[in-house]
């Protein structure tokens, strides 16, 4: 007794014996059979016990004392994971779920069979294939009919002579007969649907075989065409030829037709055994997918189908992804997007998404074309969230975002946010919605009619940081867009408290702090909504996160444009508080810039400038800053000290020494050598003015002390940005030919150190 599907099967012996008047044996013949006894009705909650004293009552085959092997085969059925009659591989029945199969394949058109096969009659098919090629056809055919039914494949698995002939058939004739070859791949095929007939599929060496099959069919099916187009070419308009001409187009459809079974019913084989990705990596070296992509070129849908299904699957892996962008995979993709067939559809739209992972698809997606195809799709409920996730794709990259304005796609998306209504946004939506809003067009559109209004109304009912995110990247932009804001400042400035969550007051504050508008009253904003000690609050490091901390820096930035503001915060101790932060911050660039900006912003107003000029240590740490190896850092820094140069005498020539000292300190450090060691020559030897160093170190830094060099050598000097220029009249101007800095660019979402705000597999 052994177990196949769900049922038992009974292996027996029928022997019949010829007995001679003695009684004595004279003739006889035994013959093997099996019984199948299902057992459709047995599930988890059967009673074994009882199920298998039925089985040995009502099969007389099976003697009682099998009961204890009845119950245990009965108890292994119940309880095993996966049943043969299940026994695809989990891999293959996730794949069926997530692909559409194919339609039933037909081998059998164009001929008749009117008789039926029997397991019995095995070895009359097997005779079969050593005929001629319509025999041939024939007993494959019958074999064929028997393997289709998953009951027949473990007692044909066992006839080595079947399996061993149809290999054989199969190596020496496909070539001579497409119907011959596509029937006896369907029967390798049914076995290949089952994960533990693989091997016996691998043994006969059938995928290699099916590979080959597959390259010279593709060959041939390019040879049709190319003589197809040399009798288009040919023909007249009327007269024999062009009957030639339609005849020869009704044979090249025939022959497509079996010719694209056959590829069905091989890739679809080869898609079995790819479970295995050992077998799929000897597959990649011959170059399956070059094969594969070939045949986006057929318009068979079913076909299409399959193809695309195991594209997809290879997609996964790297090597094959660079191999599908070898060879032009994506603009074949182009042709089926949309498409009438909705499996085919979705299917193209899932590979498209991996490839999409991948930059340089990305951009080979925009330039055939995919962008509007992909927006239209929108609108498609069935294959919204696929064709979302690949623009999202498409979005992350900056080269891209603008072309989506000469698309539907924002006013879409606009949409589908103000039908949400109080229902928590969709991730792929909303992740697109903020990319898109980094560029300037973009925003402008999305603020177009009340849809500035729509968003922030909605963003501060829900508390929702990824709507406000948007909002932000909104704000970011200069022009018309920023002066929409003012009328929901007091708004923003209302949700920045303690008690909210720190994610949430990130974005407003961060929105806040972009509204660089000069009619803003930023004094009046800070008292009315108790701001100021929230702000140097969060200035102690520590005491939030740094993103949170940093976003309160600018925001001390972006007020500090106004005289009153500036003041009030000076005696607020914001100052110290900043000098502390950057102390603890020093190795973080983008602290770093934003608080030398904040000085930049403060020093512009008589009140703050004295205060950091005169109470703090803030310009030496700016000195020290002056060479930063960032060249944002030192842009800022520079401007700050020649600001505080202008108006401070002592500062200012400190900082001009230090300017020379940098500009020639490789050659002072030269000088300051030769005069430490005096067993070295004089430099000059003509003179002895060599160690006069007053001629290189003066009350200012530059001019001689004694005056022995005149002012006039100076003026023929270019300045460096922001230095003093001697006018000749005993005044000196500050230097005001470089313009002054705008904000530094921040590092808003694009900080190393910081997670995607949308991430799926």
């Amino acid at each position: 007794i052994s177990i196949s599907l769900k049922a038992l099967v009974v292996h027996y012996e029928v022997e019949a014996s010829i007995l001679g008047e003695g009684g004595g044996h004279v003739l006889g013949e035994r013959k093997e059979g099996q019984k199948i006894i299902r057992v459709k009705s047995l599930s988890p909650s059967t009673d074994v016990g009882a199920l298998a004293r039925k089985v040995v009552e009502e099969c007389k085959l099976i003697p009682s004392s099998r009961l204890p092997q009845v119950e245990q085969l009965l108890y292994y059925l119940q309880n095993r994971k996966s049943s043969p009659v299940e026994g695809k591989s989990q891999s293959l029945e996730k794949k069926e779920k997530r692909t559409a199969k194919p339609r039933e394949l037909t081998p059998f058109e164009g001929m008749e069979l009117n008789e039926e096969a029997s397991i019995t009659r095995v070895d009359e098919y097997i005779e079969l294939l050593y005929e001629g090629i319509p025999e041939k056809i024939r007993g494959s055919a019958l074999i064929l009919q028997l393997a289709r039914n998953p009951d027949n494949l473990e007692e044909l698995l066992h006839n080595e002579a079947a399996l061993g002939a149809l290999a054989r058939v199969l190596r020496e004739d496909w070539k001579q007969s497409v119907e011959l070859a596509t029937i006896i791949i369907y029967i390798f095929f049914c076995f290949s649907s089952f994960a533990q007939f693989h091997g016996v599929v691998s043994h006969y060496k059938i995928g290699a075989l099916c590979m080959s099959v597959v390259e010279h069919e593709l060959k041939r099916h390019d040879v049709w065409r190319e003589e197809l187009r040399k009798k288009n070419k040919s023909a007249p308009e009327n007269g024999s030829l062009r009957r030639d001409q339609d005849k020869a187009v009704r044979k090249y459809h025939g022959l497509l037709s079996k010719q694209e079974q056959l590829l069905r019913v091989s890739l679809y084989l080869l898609l079995n055994l790819a479970e295995d990705t050992r077998t799929e990596l000897k597959m990649r070296n011959k170059n399956i997918v070059g094969l594969l992509v070939k045949v986006l070129e057929r318009d068979d849908e079913e076909l299409l189908v399959l193809v695309v299904s195991f594209l997809k699957k290879l997609s996964i892996f790297l090597e094959n992804k660079n191999d599908m962008a070898e060879v032009d995979t994506v603009e074949r993709l182009a042709r089926l997007v949309p498409c009438d067939h909705e499996d085919l559809l979705n299917l193209t739209l899932r590979l498209l998404l991996n490839l999409s992972f991948d930059s340089g698809l990305r951009a080979k997606m925009v330039e055939v074309g995919l962008l509007p195809k992909l927006t239209a799709l929108l609108g498609d409920e069935n294959n919204r969230q696929v064709a979302m996730r690949i623009l999202y794709h498409i979005s992350i990259d900056d080269r891209f975002k603008g072309m989506f304005v000469y698309t539907d796609c924002i006013p879409q998306l606009m949409q589908m946010l103000y039908e949400h209504g109080e229902e928590e946004t969709e991730a792929e939506l909303i992740s697109i919605c903020i990319n898109l809003a980094a560029n300037k067009r973009n925003a402008q559109l999305m603020c177009e009619g009340n849809g500035l209004k729509m968003l922030m109304k909605r963003a501060l009912k829900m508390k929702d940081c990824l709507l406000m995110k948007m909002i932000r990247n909104i704000s970011q932009h200069d022009g018309p867009t920023k002066s929409v804001f003012i009328d929901y400042v007091g708004d923003l400035a209302a949700e920045i408290r303690a008690e909210e969550e720190e994610e949430w007051v990130l974005e407003c504050l961060g929105t806040l702090a972009n509204l660089t508008i000069p009619d803003l009253d930023w004094e009046l904003v800070l008292k009315e909504y108790n701001l100021v000690p929230y702000l140097k609050d969060r200035l102690k490091p520590g005491s939030a996160e740094d993103d949170l901390i940093l976003e309160v820096v600018i925001m001390i930035g972006t007020v500090s444009m106004d005289d009153a503001c500036a003041a009030m915060l000076a005696k607020s101790g914001i100052i110290p508080a900043l000098i502390e932060l950057l102390n603890a911050q020093q190795e973080d660039d983008e602290f770093v810039c934003q608080i030398v900006y904040v000085f930049y912003q403060m020093v512009f107003h008589q009140a703050t400038r004295d205060v950091i000029i005169k109470d703090t240590q803030a310009p030496a740490y700016l000195i020290d800053l002056m060479h930063d190896k960032n060249a944002e850092i030192r842009k800022v820094c520079d401007n700050t000290l020649d600001i505080i140069a202008e108006y401070d005498e002592e500062w200012g020539r400190k900082i001009q020494s230090e300017k020379f000292r940098f500009h020639n300190n490789q050659w002072l450090e030269m000088v300051e050598s030769r005069q430490a060691d005096e067993s070295e020559p004089y430099l000059y030897d003509n003179d002895n003015d060599n160690d006069r160093t007053d001629l290189f170190y003066s009350a200012d830094g530059i001019t001689p002390a004694d005056g022995s060099v005149s002012p006039d050598f100076f003026n023929d000097l270019q300045p460096q940005n922001g230095d003093l220029l001697h006018t000749g009249d005993g005044n000196d101007v500050f230097d005001q030919t470089s313009s002054s800095p705008g904000r530094p660019a921040t590092a808003y979402g694009f900080r190393p150190d910081e997670q995607p705000f949308y991430q799926y597999s």
